[in-house]
């Protein structure tokens, strides 16, 4: 995918949200051991790649989700961190997406000009119930950064965060159900309930998908399809945007960037009913569907 930078691959189980890890699940069936941590080969420098016509081939002004197959502050990672820092300074005209469960390492793991924060990094955590919410959104909150969000997935548990949205340094909250084997049920009543608590502060908040097992009017659905549950959260009408997150980005020079110089999302027809597409850099229009 276009949005996913992944400069290693491989993680340690943590906490509830990770038993059922769809890392895990998906490297079994290529035969391969989730827990095994490795630099990866042609991605680690994903940020500074170029076309043959010698532009980048991430755009001004996309979102890159980093280590959907780790956890950006693994310590296992130590080692490598500080080029991808690098790479992110490099590039102050990109969007960074930081998730962790790990949010007690942040702060001895932060480069040295971090500062207030980066302009263009966004720290988010997992809540994946209540629990982990009341552990890692405090340590969230108690961190120099531009940008803050979090992500309750797998979304395993009722949570209520209102008294760290009311606070204002919350900007986006993402949820969605789980995956693969073993997937535990998600329940419609607890997304309803996170999303009036965004709604009420104003925050933006994505309900990306319903997860295999989702529970509406007391019914448990089976849904294995993913589309299928993307289009179903679409369909639900949860999402909300809320005030607008000003991301400060620059181009090589130090000027600010216009917002006619930045990426513009392409949606195809098949975008009109995914969950995502209010967080999402769009299609990218790789030919495998009809869009």
């Amino acid at each position: 995918m276009h949005d996913i930078w992944n400069p290693w691959h491989g993680c340690i189980k943590c906490s509830e949200g990770c038993e059922n890890c769809y890392m895990y699940f998906l490297d079994k069936i290529r035969d391969q051991d989730g827990s095994q941590i490795y630099k990866t080969k042609t991605g680690f420098n994903y940020p500074l790649q170029k076309t043959k016509k010698g532009s980048y081939k991430i755009k001004s002004g996309e979102m890159i989700r980093v280590c959907m197959t780790s956890d950006f502050f693994l310590p296992e990672a130590d080692k490598w961190r500080p080029e991808t820092w690098d790479m992110m300074r490099r590039r102050p005209d990109v969007i960074f997406y930081l998730l962790t469960k790990r949010p007690e390492r942040i702060e001895k793991c932060l480069p040295p000009d971090w500062g207030e924060g980066y302009e263009n990094v966004m720290l988010n955590v997992t809540c994946e119930n209540q629990k982990r919410a009341d552990e890692r959104i405090p340590v969230l909150l108690s961190l120099p950064a531009k940008h803050r969000g979090i992500m309750c997935a797998p979304f395993i548990g009722a949570v209520s965060i209102e008294k760290y949205l009311c606070k204002g340094l919350i900007e986006q909250v993402v949820c969605g159900g789980e995956n693969y084997d073993g997937a535990r049920p998600c329940s419609f009543d607890w997304v309803k309930s996170l999303r009036a608590e965004c709604k009420a502060c104003n925050v933006t908040f994505c309900f990306i998908e319903t997860g295999t097992k989702f529970i509406k009017d007391g019914r448990i659905y089976t849904i294995p399809d993913k589309r299928i549950q993307s289009i179903m959260a679409h369909k639900s009408g949860m999402n909300f945007k809320g005030r607008p997150i000003d991301f400060k980005l620059f181009d090589d020079w130090g000027y600010p960037l216009r917002k006619d110089e930045l990426y513009i999302p392409y949606f195809g027809k098949r975008c009109a009913e995914c969950g995502s597409r209010i967080i999402c850099n769009g299609c990218a229009r790789c030919g495998k569907c009809d869009n």
